[in-house]
C-alpha cells in the first residue's frame, strides 16, 4: 500500500467473508478509513461489513451524504468530501474510502470520483472492485443474471416507469436495485409486455447478511395478489422471462 493514493475499496454486499483479499490487505493497513453515512451517527454500512479488519490505530471518519434531491445539497457534500480525503492523502496517510458493493455500479463513490479528477487532479486513485448484490443473490439462488444470448437490464432505485417499458420489451433478464414503492406498477408494466405470466420472480431483503430474506414467485401469481405488495420493500428484485 502506498502512500499519497487513495484507495477506493468495494465492500461487498454484506457477507464480510465475500470482501476480497486485495480489499482485506488495504484495510488492514490504512491509517484512514473513511465510510459514507446518510446522516451524523447513522451506522454506515460499508463499516459494518469490514470492521473486523480496521485496526485499532486506524483513523475511522465519516462522511455524510444526505438522502435528497435537493442538487445544490448534493454537489455540496461531494466537494467537501472530496475535498477532506484529498488532503487526506495529501498529508501523507495511507487512506481508504469505504463503498458498499462495487465502488462503479450506483456508488456515492462516482460522484466523489468526478470531483477529485475536477478539483483535486494532484491525487492519485486506484480502485478495487467488489462483489454486487446481483452476483451474491444469483449465487444463492443458484439462477444465472445472464446466459447465451439474453440482454440484462439494471434499473436503479426511483425507477422511471416510462423507461422501464422499454427495458421489459427489450430485456431478457431485469435486475431492480432497492425502493418498493413502485412495486404494483413495475408488475403491471411486466404483465403489459412481453414478460410472460409464467416468468419467475426473485425478490431478497437484506442480501449476504444473517437477515437475509429471498421469495420465489411466478408473476402471474404476483400480480393476482398485488393488495398484499403494498409498501412491499426489497434490496434487490430480478425477473426472468420464461422462454
Amino acid at each position: 500500500m502506498r502512500n499519497s493514493v487513495l484507495y477506493c475499496v468495494g465492500c461487498g454486499p454484506g457477507d464480510p467473508e465475500l470482501v476480497t483479499i486485495k480489499a482485506i490487505n488495504l484495510i488492514k493497513n490504512a491509517d484512514i478509513v473513511f465510510t459514507p453515512t446518510a446522516r451524523e451517527n447513522k451506522p454506515s454500512v460499508a463499516f459494518k461489513i469490514v470492521e473486523s479488519y480496521v485496526s485499532k490505530e486506524t483513523e475511522v471518519r465519516q462522511l455524510i451524504f444526505p438522502m435528497t434531491k435537493d442538487v445544490t445539497k448534493l454537489r455540496e457534500s461531494w466537494k467537501n468530501n472530496a475535498k477532506e480525503i484529498s488532503d487526506a492523502v495529501r498529508s501523507g496517510k495511507k487512506t481508504v474510502y469505504l463503498t458498499v458493493g462495487d465502488p462503479s455500479l450506483y456508488s456515492t463513490w462516482i460522484y466523489i470520483y468526478k470531483e477529485i479528477q475536477k478539483s483535486h487532479k494532484d491525487v492519485e486513485v486506484e480502485i478495487v472492485p467488489g462483489i454486487t448484490s446481483i452476483f451474491s443473490f444469483s449465487a444463492e439462488l443458484k439462477t444465472p443474471v445472464g446466459e447465451g444470448e439474453e440482454i440484462i437490464g439494471i434499473i436503479p432505485a426511483c425507477y422511471n416507469l416510462d423507461r422501464l417499458k422499454t427495458a421489459a420489451e427489450c430485456c431478457d433478464t431485469l435486475v431492480f436495485l432497492k425502493d418498493g414503492r413502485y412495486f404494483n406498477n413495475v408488475i403491471d408494466i411486466l404483465m403489459n409486455s412481453n414478460f410472460p405470466a409464467e416468468s419467475e420472480v426473485f425478490i431478497a431483503q437484506d442480501v449476504s447478511t444473517n437477515a437475509e430474506s429471498v421469495k420465489k414467485q411466478k408473476l402471474i401469481d404476483i400480480a393476482s395478489n398485488k393488495n398484499e405488495n403494498n409498501d412491499k420493500y426489497f434490496s434487490i428484485m430480478i425477473a426472468k422471462k420464461k422462454k
